[in-house]
């Protein structure tokens, strides 16, 4: 069984943006779809994110595929970080992510462990990043890191600004699409 895990962002919850819709459609195909509560939303710190995902995701294999919005992003590679040098897990997409520093200073603790580009691309299939040319709160040139530094797919979204519900964003066909298509479906 297919089992995909959803990592919202700073301030965020399960209950926001395309994480409902893109559950309840993952779940139509069989897959076992966990959108995660991360804690202490509002003052998130690396050290309770990454140990939160490693006690909830247990035995990550080809099976599992991630998908992360905003600070999710990074706490998806952090995760992934930190697995095992034999583990592979079947993919990952990035929405409106960053795997280094931002403008936002408190979220710096994030970046505290440097990432290893080879361990992460030799754990996952693939990868694919979205992004937005107009994204008010991650810069373009972040997606142009996880591109190059992950060997990601990018794909740019022109004026979809952060990709979530301020953003007019309640559902997302193409996160959708993606992951079918990583999953052979």
């Amino acid at each position: 069984m297919k089992k995909i895990y959803i990592v919202h962002g700073y301030g965020g919850n399960p209950d926001k943006n395309w994480f409902p819709w893109l559950k309840l459609e993952l779940e139509k195909l069989g897959a076992e779809v966990t959108v995660f509560a991360m804690p202490d939303t509002e003052t998130p710190t690396y050290s309770k994110w990454l140990t939160y995902l490693q006690s909830q995701i247990i035995n990550p294999d080809v099976d599992s595929y991630f998908v992360g919005h905003s600070l999710g992003c990074i706490a998806i590679a952090q995760y992934l970080n930190n697995l095992e040098s034999d583990v592979k897990v079947g993919g990952v997409v990035f929405v409106a992510g960053f795997i280094s520093p931002i403008h936002y200073q408190e979220l710096n603790g994030f970046f505290e462990v440097p990432l290893n580009e080879v361990k992460i691309k030799n754990c996952t299939k693939k990868i694919i990043a979205i992004s937005s040319d107009n994204d008010p709160h991650i810069p373009y040139l972040q997606s142009q890191e996880i591109k190059e530094r992950l060997d990601a797919e990018l794909i740019m979204i022109h004026s979809g600004g952060h990709l979530n519900e301020k953003s007019g964003y309640t559902k997302f066909p193409l996160v959708l699409e993606k992951l079918k298509e990583m999953m052979g479906f």
